[in-house]
């Protein structure tokens, strides 16, 4: 009798969720999906917990959606808002829908959620709190900063901690930092700045 194995390798992992070989290796790096280590230093990685990912809502239900909005508008500057108030994810949609620029803009709840989409939709812009439940956004850059693919992504971080708080945090230099309120005025000069870029490419 065939006997189905407990666990795969990180690419039959990717292969699986339908992401990139490296999209795989940092979600098993963050949490987001079980796994260890052989003696030997191969990664190993829980099917169960590659299975409740695929079947969990918020990474099934949206798996084809960044890929029907790049054909909707290939031109639009892609923008990813993790904030875990949904009274402020109302605001930052409602102002960001007034922007001139082209832009197709998804939202998560928290740095979990945030992980998943970034590697659905490899946003240009990430806009994120960093005091979040679960995964919070120090967590989420960090891991996001250490894949090559993800280089290209401007992440800009808007939280209400103090300047003396951020002092001795670890967030890389190249993340751009706000204090609230947000200051959409700014985040719209980034935005424009961005697209103006991605139009040269």
């Amino acid at each position: 009798m065939a006997v189905t194995k407990v666990f795969c390798t990180t690419r039959e992992a990717a292969a699986l969720l339908g992401v990139s070989l490296s999209t795989a290796q940092n979600w098993a790096e963050s949490g987001l999906l079980e796994s260890w280590k052989t003696e030997g230093g191969h990664r190993r990685i829980s099917r169960e917990s590659v299975q409740r990912l695929i079947a969990d809502p918020i990474a099934h239900g949206m798996r084809e959606a960044p890929h029907q909005a790049l054909d909707r508008a290939q031109r639009a500057l892609q923008i990813l808002v993790v904030e875990d108030d949904p009274l402020l994810l109302k605001l930052y949609r409602a102002r960001l829908s007034t922007w001139k620029i082209p832009s197709v803009v998804e939202t998560a709840n928290n740095g979990f959620e945030g992980l998943v989409k970034v590697g659905l939709q490899r946003p240009d812009l990430l806009i994120t709190d960093l005091q979040m439940p679960h995964i919070d956004g120090f967590q989420m850059i960090n891991s996001l900063a250490q894949l090559a693919d993800c280089s290209a992504m401007q992440i800009v971080a808007v939280t209400g901690l103090s300047i003396e708080d951020l002092a001795s945090s670890s967030l890389p230099s190249s993340v751009r930092v706000f204090t609230k309120p947000i200051p959409f005025n700014d985040l719209e000069s980034i935005a424009e700045l961005l697209l103006s870029q991605k139009e040269k490419l």
